[in-house]
């Protein structure tokens, strides 16, 4: 499963993009429930959040959803953080 995050907005403006392909992790479960967790909870069009906070784009194997601050789910959260401390 490939993972991709990119992060947008913010303060500065500065875009950051991220990727985890979770193929022969041993942790690849765990991965892939959280990835579906927060696909469930993504939005198709990108959604409006708060003035200087981040937009994110979340993409599982072709499948795209948005998510914004402060509203995001615990899974999106943490699948974020997640993708963008061990992605390249």
């Amino acid at each position: 499963m490939r993972i991709q995050v990119t992060r947008s907005g913010g303060f500065a403006g500065i875009e950051r993009h991220a990727e985890v392909d979770t193929t022969g992790r041993p942790d690849a479960a765990e991965w892939h429930a959280l990835a579906e967790q927060a696909l469930a909870a993504g939005r198709r069009l990108p959604s409006v959040g708060v003035p200087d906070g981040f937009h994110y784009e979340i993409t599982v194997n072709g499948r795209t959803v948005y998510c914004a601050d402060p509203r995001l789910t615990e899974e999106q959260r943490t699948l974020i953080s997640r993708v963008l401390k061990e992605g390249a």
